[in-house]
């Protein structure tokens, strides 16, 4: 059964145009004075794009007029949006996203969803894995985001517009009596005014009240959008992620430890978890990276990396993890180590073809054999876990550890 998130950014606009104002040096935060995105403050033109929480207790709405706001609240602080800003933080975000898991459809600029699938050996449990990621989002980024989960698009899209903000909210089938049909119908995604009005005359006020109406009656005033919405309210959506392959500037992952570790031999065992996570990757992309980096942060939340350039691209595991254990070895000073990531870039499509220097070829005794061995091994091991799951085929080197790993949090 898959599973999906959808995550979407707490008031994005004037989240975005807040921090950059704070940036900026302002002493003012848009987020915490009643405040809105939309329009233009001289003349008090448009709708409201995007409101602060404590603008939304006078009752402002997002898309009213900004008059009408205004009357709710007339010290009401307005910023015009700033489209090329919003563009920039989207941007941020999604690549930030796709580092944790490619599987990402977005489909608007401040929300996409995401496929939990891949990622699942990782973390516990999937509502684990979205802590983590809205904790990450507001670590790196400084903007909130809310979470939702499901085995369905459209209930993990409803699920993130529970109570907000930062938060992570599940609705699942078995969910929908007690967490959504109480809600008004007005609330149901793709349900907008004039099918609410409909429903409205016939008597049907809340998601509930639509799931249990006779789909005929529904479809009779409504025709196909009638059915999608009944569909929707009685959590029916088979839709599967569609993702748009991006041009990658790089794969990775790390993890941050349950606790710190403290030898090289535990070093490498938690770097080669990483390496068949990233090579994993690496290969559902049909790419190779060129050039492998380690980062290493302690106990004391100093950060530092190192980088190296392959002699030829590769999306092996093996000849990652042996790559990042040297570096690791370079790197590490012995201090207590909280987080591991590995990172690869300079990605090239994996039918490019390879030139190998000559030292590389007198290297191996036949290294196209050896390479086609390794490529034919790989896929097979690619298709047990993704038909089986990815604790389908483990290395014995990380039996002893699993349950350790399976409790990190990890990102990408």
């Amino acid at each position: 059964m898959s599973i999906f998130f959808h995550i979407d950014v707490n008031s994005a606009f004037l989240s975005w145009s807040a921090l950059e104002q704070l940036n900026q040096g302002s002493s003012v935060d848009l987020r915490e004075i009643p405040s809105i995105i939309g329009g233009d403050s001289s003349n008090r033109h448009g709708i409201v794009l995007a409101k602060s929480l404590p603008a939304k207790a006078y009752g402002i709405n997002t898309a009213e007029p900004i008059s009408d706001a205004l009357k709710k609240c007339p010290n009401l602080t307005i910023q015009s949006p700033d489209l090329s800003l919003y563009k920039r933080r989207s941007n941020e975000l999604m690549e930030l996203l796709s580092n944790i898991c490619p599987d990402i459809e977005q489909v608007s600029i401040d929300e996409c969803f995401m496929d939990y699938t891949p990622i699942a050996a990782l973390y516990p449990d999937p509502v684990s894995a979205a802590s983590f990621i809205k904790d990450t989002v507001f670590q790196q980024l400084g903007f909130t985001v809310n979470i939702g989960i499901s085995n369905r698009k459209v209930l993990a899209k409803m699920a993130s517009n529970f109570k907000k903000p930062n938060l992570v909210h599940t609705l699942f089938h078995d969910e929908i009596q007690t967490k959504m049909w109480h809600l008004p119908v007005s609330s149901l995604y793709m349900c907008g005014r004039s099918s609410v009005e409909t429903l409205h005359n016939l008597g049907i006020m809340t998601i509930g009240d639509l799931a249990k109406s006779n789909l005929s009656i529904i479809t009779s005033h409504l025709k196909s959008h009638g059915k999608l919405l009944w569909e929707y309210a009685n959590g029916i959506d088979n839709s599967p992620i569609c993702t748009t392959p991006a041009e990658r500037k790089g794969i990775g992952n790390s993890t941050t430890l349950a606790k710190d570790v403290l030898t090289m031999e535990e070093i490498q065992k938690v770097l080669l978890s990483l390496a068949e996570s990233v090579s994993g990757r690496l290969r559902k992309s049909h790419m190779k990276a060129s050039m492998v980096s380690v980062e290493i942060k302690y106990s004391t939340f100093q950060s530092v990396s190192h980088q190296t350039t392959l002699s030829a691209p590769t999306n092996d595991g093996t000849l990652l993890h042996k790559t990042a254990c040297e570096l690791a070895k370079e790197l590490w000073d012995g201090s207590p180590v909280r987080l591991l990531g590995i990172r690869t870039s300079k990605l090239c499509d994996e039918t490019e073809p390879i030139q190998l220097r000559l030292q590389d070829f007198l290297a191996a005794s036949s290294p196209s054999v050896t390479s086609q061995k390794t490529d034919s091994l790989n896929q097979a091991l690619d298709k047990i876990r993704s038909k089986y799951g990815q604790n389908a085929i483990v290395r014995g080197s990380l039996l002893t550890q699993n349950t350790e790993i399976q409790q990190d949090d990890s990102h990408f």
